[in-house]
């Protein structure tokens, strides 16, 4: 039998034991390549019991856990673990989000009454009841000459600093010009372009303006960028005239213009002739009036931005966030991700996903700077970026760090200088979680993080302040809690996987949409809680370990993580369905090996009567150009596969939990 005893190798003690003075080794150049690193993790784990948790690759060092964000949280507060610390926020949820808005510095034009106002309800709770505030004013708190921008990119890799006050000014700037071409109050105003300087500006001054923001991917094609802006009543919008990468230009208002959007503000490219404008578009600097203007006050409930993320039919949800949702972001940066003073926070996205406007929250209420890349991160430059911009927390997804490690470029590559990795958009994988971890010496933990738009952020995350596994959570976000249920309503045991459900209240969570019933998407139907609590419905399936920790298991809904991007099986198949050879089409994810990333697999059904088969492969292309084209050209199918028949119930649901079964035991052979 294995040895277990208190000092043998299976004793949980004595492999972090084991793993830190490797980790030393790898820090002082002795570990080997990585293929050696991750031999010696799974050896030295080799005998852990389920019952230990899952094996640590990063353990917390106590003066640094005191010295940060949580720690100095937990030692005010006489807790031992952050596991109190979290009990106590859920518990006293006024308590924690009143004692959270003080020490993060969040700006009031007119104090709330309370906190937090439940005469209604659980679901309906009202937040900060009285106040007054504007997101901007908690986002500009920082001496107007540290740094609150670093950019570099493709065309000009060399990184450029833009200060606080520049960026109050250009913000200041840009809303005044809101006001002089007569954009209403409470306007929404589209933003269709990459993460910059000035889309951050622009962000930012649209929402100093009492204006609301519409989020749009800048990778859409034009039927999904009109579709969006109508969905959202859009008055203007903003681009730029077109965007490279890898070399290749990419005419961004040419879309513009096929969609048919409303009144433009366009960015010219830096090089080149100007594009010729259509009647009432604005060149940007023709567009920015004066600097000065003052931040509108705004009911917490004012809607800031409207985000999209797909259900379970084709059109998209619309999720407005409000003035509170920055305290989410913020919240969650900097208790769980511990954005400091100083750091340079950078996150690979786009302002159309979630994730951009976090970054501008999270950085930016903490005082951080933001350092953005305009190009592909995929690549050696990136990674000098990341280095040289002296990046301290690095954001990624799952598959940009795959891509990461099947790149020779970046096998050298020196990130020491990053403290803290996160990860969210999908689930990850170990090995290459463990092969992050190498870039920094193991210095570094990775911070799984799991939510949504809907949310503001994370309901499942990690800390600084407590050990790290690779592709594993430690805790539910502070400021609610969650349960994982079976189909029948009961909490599942440890080593079982289940459906997460979310304990309400908590500042970020919606309480509308703007083209759903947001109780029939969310309430209606879900059980009660193992206390009788009301619950919120959210899709995703999680395994329960042991100590605490959960892993990932991806989507029970009909709905699928694609490279971080969330779409319906229905909007997939609807457009699969279209090509003239393809009767009936579903549309699946798996998970390869049982972990990481979702992988699109398309089960097909021919159309009958026609001239002989086609190929498979010629006819997988011509699906994933359907599917780039008027989806996302991010969505790749990863496998194709032939059927004479789909499995569907008695009433005519199909069953997609027995399509990834039989794709599951035809890839095992």
């Amino acid at each position: 039998m294995p040895d277990r005893s208190p000092t043998g190798p299976g004793d949980p003690r004595e492999q972090e034991r084991r793993w830190r003075d490797f980790t030393a080794r790898v820090r002082a150049g002795r570990g080997g390549a990585f293929r050696e690193q991750w031999t010696a993790f799974r050896s030295i784990y080799g005998n852990r019991r389920a019952a230990d948790g899952p094996p640590p690759a990063w353990l917390p060092d106590p003066e640094s856990a005191r010295a940060s964000n949580p720690g100095r949280w937990m030692r005010d507060r006489g807790f031992d673990s952050f596991r109190q610390l979290h009990r106590w926020s859920a518990r006293e949820r006024e308590s924690f989000w009143a004692e959270a808005i003080r020490r993060l510095g969040i700006v009031f034009r007119q104090a709330p009454q309370r906190t937090l106002d439940l005469s209604a309800g659980a679901l309906a709770p009202r937040w900060l009841p009285g106040a007054r505030l504007n997101a901007v004013d908690s986002c500009l708190t920082a001496d107007a000459r540290r740094p609150a921008v670093v950019v570099a990119g493709e065309r000009s890799p060399v990184p450029r600093v833009v200060s606080y006050g520049e960026l109050r000014r250009l913000a200041e700037r840009f809303a005044d010009g809101l006001e002089r071409h007569g954009f209403a109050p409470q306007a929404a105003i589209g933003l269709y372009m990459p993460m910059t300087v000035e889309c951050v500006a622009a962000y930012l001054g649209i929402v100093l303006a009492g204006r609301r923001v519409v989020s749009i991917a800048d990778s859409f094609a034009p039927a999904e960028l009109s579709r969006r802006l109508e969905i959202a009543g859009a008055a203007g919008l903003v681009t730029v005239d077109r965007v490279t990468r890898a070399g290749k230009s990419i005419d961004l208002y040419g879309k513009v213009r096929e969609a048919g959007a409303p009144r433009t503000v366009v960015i010219p490219a830096r090089s080149g002739t100007p594009p010729a404008l259509r009647d009432g578009d604005l060149a940007w600097e023709r567009f920015l009036g004066a600097a000065g203007s003052e931040p509108v006050a705004c009911d917490p409930e004012r809607v800031t931005n409207v985000l999209f993320s797909s259900g379970t039919t084709g059109d998209p949800k619309a999720i407005p966030w409000t003035q509170l949702t920055p305290i989410k972001c913020a919240m969650d940066g900097c208790f769980h991700h511990d954005v400091r003073p100083g750091d340079v926070v950078a996150w690979p996205t786009n302002i159309g996903w979630m994730m951009g406007p976090w970054l501008i929250y999270a950085a930016l209420i903490n005082r951080a700077t933001i350092a953005l890349w305009d190009g592909l991160p995929t690549g050696a430059p990136f990674a000098r970026f990341v280095r040289d911009a002296g990046v301290t927390m690095l954001g990624v997804v799952p598959s940009l760090v795959r891509a990461w490690r099947a790149s020779e470029e970046l096998e050298d590559i020196d990130w020491s200088g990053v403290r803290v990795f996160s990860s969210t958009g999908e689930p990850s994988s170990r090995e290459d979680y463990l092969w992050l971890m190498s870039r920094a010496g193991y210095r570094a933990p990775v911070i799984e993080y799991c939510g949504g738009t809907e949310i503001g952020g994370g309901y499942i995350t990690g800390s600084v302040v407590e050990p790290a596994s690779p592709a594993s959570f430690s805790t539910p976000a502070l400021g609610l809690d969650l349960v994982v249920l079976d189909p029948d309503g009961r909490p599942v045991g440890e080593g079982r996987m289940g459906e997460v459900y979310l304990v309400p209240p908590s500042i970020g969570l919606s309480q509308t949409l703007l083209n759903r019933d947001h109780d029939e998407v969310y309430h209606a139907g879900c059980p009660a809680g193992p206390s009788g609590e009301p619950l919120r419905r959210h899709g995703d399936q999680l395994t329960v370990l042991a100590r605490g920790y959960y892993r990932a298991q991806g989507r029970a809904d009909d709905t699928m993580n694609l490279g971080g991007i969330k779409v319906s099986s229905v909007e997939l198949e609807q457009v699969l369905a279209g090509h003239r050879d393809v009767r009936q089409a579903a549309a699946i994810s798996v998970q390869p090996g049982g972990e990481g990333v979702e992988r699109l697999v398309v089960y097909v059904v021919l159309e009958p009567g026609r001239p002989g088969p086609p190929d498979p492969e010629a006819l997988r292309g011509e699906l994933g150009r359907r599917v780039a084209e008027r989806l996302n050209p991010l969505f790749k199918i990863h496998d194709l596969v032939v059927v004479e028949t789909l499995p569907y119930t008695a009433s005519n649901k199909l069953l997609r939990r027995e399509l990834r079964a039989a794709w599951a035991a035809r890839a095992n052979g």
